[in-house]
């Protein structure tokens, strides 16, 4: 660490602190060249789990989004907005899981559609009807044909 008073590249450090929420430690330092105290701070860099679009580009996993995605879907479904979270739940927890810390749409939305499969029939298709953008009739009643025969 470089003095901030002289420039010296030696120090030690006399205290260490962390913070309250754990992310953060307060390192308290002597230069060994001019004596004088000077503090740092020390962060981890997180790298953001990132979620692979159709056409390839990369973004941010918002959680945020996710449940917007399934509020909508439940939208007048006696669904509880908790069994939603665990859903959200589940879907972080298998990117966190990931060494590439990246998800395709397509996965994310297969994890969504299972899931909503199983809660409301409902949600799962107006889900599915976005999703899977179906263009006519025919392919919103051979989802629900699908559906039927699960």
């Amino acid at each position: 660490m470089k003095c901030p008073y002289c420039t010296h590249l030696g120090d030690k450090v006399v205290d260490s602190r962390e913070s309250k929420e754990g992310d953060v430690i307060r390192r308290r330092r002597e230069c060994l060249e001019c004596g004088r105290r000077f503090t740092s701070y020390e962060r981890i860099d997180e790298i953001p789990y990132m979620v692979v679009k159709k056409d390839g580009r990369r973004e941010r996993f918002e959680r945020q989004k996710l449940v917007a995605g399934l509020l909508k879907a439940c939208e007048k479904r006696p669904v509880r907005v908790s069994a939603l979270d665990d859903v959200a739940d589940e879907v972080e927890a298998a990117l966190q899981d990931k060494p590439e810390r990246e998800m395709s749409t397509e996965e994310i939305g297969a994890r969504v559609m299972d899931a909503l499969r199983h809660l409301d029939k409902v949600a799962y298709v107006r889900f599915a009807s976005v999703y899977r953008n179906f263009r006519d009739i025919d392919e919103f009643k051979s989802e629900l044909n699908d559906l039927f025969k699960s």
